[in-house]
């Protein structure tokens, strides 16, 4: 589907990109595998070469992990009066000085005496990355807030409050928490840790400009979204972007090498459009205009990382005991109504009701939300995927971990590394749309089931 996406930019630092993105692959691999398989022992430095280390071997869990780094930078950032940097203006002979100092650390390292890098067989040399010290309004003060306020509002809905999709929705056992829409944190955390303790071993950070391939911007988009009332998050996002785009490496490149998080499709969304160029760390990518304007995001400069799986990974243990109960062909747990995209669901619910084999339930959050879920789906052969609030939800994943085959409700939808993986030999398509595209073909085992939902499909897109 990537044809189906905008494109535009200057190719200006491909192959650095593309040495990023497989180091970002490698990276939420570790994560992802580390999250599923390990227990609430497992560690994971997150502290800054600033700092003393919260703990060499911290949680994997996003909110231990988070109290441990917070705790032990507290009397250093709550004495440390962190400056806003950002600049008036920005002269040109600061953006050129700049420019020469790249120039030449790049003509150094392709054409100096004592090695060719550029034209040597051996392993490259790590990608250098700069990570912006913005003021800590951007970065520890969300951080903080976070700490202090997501015990208050964990056990609210997403009507109530949305920060259980930071936390509540990921909880193992009431104590182990890996948040899913944390990404920007862990990588953050990863970057700006001594380099003897980095998962990355191929990236390596730079605290000089002129010698970095790509710059970090380090800015809580999501957390600020769910946390701050509307206006005083959209003032927030203005005054991210004038710091960021006050910067001499930014206006040098017009953004177009600088990597900025926004891993959740409702966050930053009021100063998207002046930051198209840069590169986008995203959930997940859809050209509906639902979600993402057409020109701001596309696979040939943005990448997309996974939602982390809200439930346990069912092991081959688990499968081949599971393999007998899976009585229900079809199943879907969640908000039952949903707006824009997700209207789908509300016709799914209708047309499906009355159809056997088929379990199509509200969902809740906390541990018995979970608990249901995860049964539910380890009891079933197809999970119903629909879009929803976002083009799509950890829920792809759960199904994925638990042994249940994702029925995939959601027109243009890009999937993380779908460039690597054949989703289509795990997952069945099914679009909103009308004559003109055929759905994915299915089982005739299954297709009292399926049935209604391709015609459903092509009658809503009709």
């Amino acid at each position: 589907m990537a044809g189906k996406h905008y494109s535009g930019g200057s190719s200006r630092g491909r192959c650095p990109i593309i040495f990023f993105v497989f180091s970002l692959l490698a990276l939420s691999v570790l994560v992802y595998v580390f999250s599923v398989f390990s227990s609430p022992s497992n560690s994971l430095p997150i502290h800054t070469s600033q700092y003393p280390s919260p703990n060499p071997k911290a949680d994997y869990s996003f909110v231990v992990s988070l109290e441990k780094f917070l705790s032990s930078t507290s009397k250093f950032q709550r004495s440390r009066t962190v400056s806003d940097d950002t600049e008036a203006s920005v002269s040109d002979e600061a953006v050129k000085k700049l420019d020469d100092g790249i120039w030449k650390t790049e003509t150094e390292r392709l054409y100096g005496d004592s090695f060719f890098p550029a034209f040597s067989s051996a392993v490259p040399s790590p990608l250098r990355v700069y990570v912006y010290d913005m003021p800590r309004k951007f970065t520890y003060d969300l951080l903080w807030l976070f700490q202090n306020t997501y015990r208050e509002t964990s056990n609210l809905t997403s009507n109530g409050s949305p920060v259980h999709r930071l936390i509540e929705q990921a909880c193992y056992y009431g104590y182990y928490c890996f948040a899913h829409h944390s990404i920007d944190y862990w990588l953050w955390a990863d970057l700006i840790a001594p380099e003897s303790e980095r998962l990355l071993k191929n990236v390596v950070r730079v605290h000089r400009q002129e010698e970095a391939d790509l710059f970090y911007i380090p800015f809580f988009t999501t957390i600020s979204f769910f946390l701050l009332e509307k206006q005083q998050c959209k003032a927030l996002y203005r005054e991210a972007l004038k710091w960021v785009t006050d910067q001499p490496a930014w206006k040098r490149s017009e953004g177009r090498d600088h990597i900025l998080p926004v891993h959740h499709p409702w966050s930053f969304k009021s100063v998207r459009r002046y930051m198209k160029n840069a590169i986008w760390l995203l959930p997940d990518m859809d050209s509906t205009g639902n979600w993402y304007k057409p020109g701001q995001v596309f696979l040939e400069k943005d990448l997309i990382l996974p939602y982390v799986p809200n439930v346990d990974f069912c092991d081959m243990k688990c499968l081949s005991e599971s393999e007998k109960k899976r009585n229900t062909l079809l199943y879907f747990r969640g908000r039952l109504k949903r707006n824009a995209g997700g209207k789908i669901r509300s016709k799914l619910v209708t047309e499906l009701s009355g159809v056997e084999d088929a379990v199509i339930e509200e969902g809740t959050t906390g541990e018995a939300g979970k608990q249901a879920a995860q049964n539910g789906m380890r009891q079933s052969i197809f999970c119903l995927s629909p879009a929803g609030d976002t083009p799509s939800s950890a829920r792809l994943f759960d199904a994925i971990v638990s042994g249940c085959i994702p029925v995939i409700v959601s027109d243009e939808l890009e999937l993380p590394f779908e460039g690597i993986l054949d989703y289509r030999k795990v997952c069945f398509f099914l679009y909103l749309i009308g004559a003109g595209r055929p759905n994915v073909a299915y089982d005739i085992n299954y297709s009292y089931v399926l049935f209604p939902l391709v015609m459903l499909c092509s009658q809503v897109g009709s």
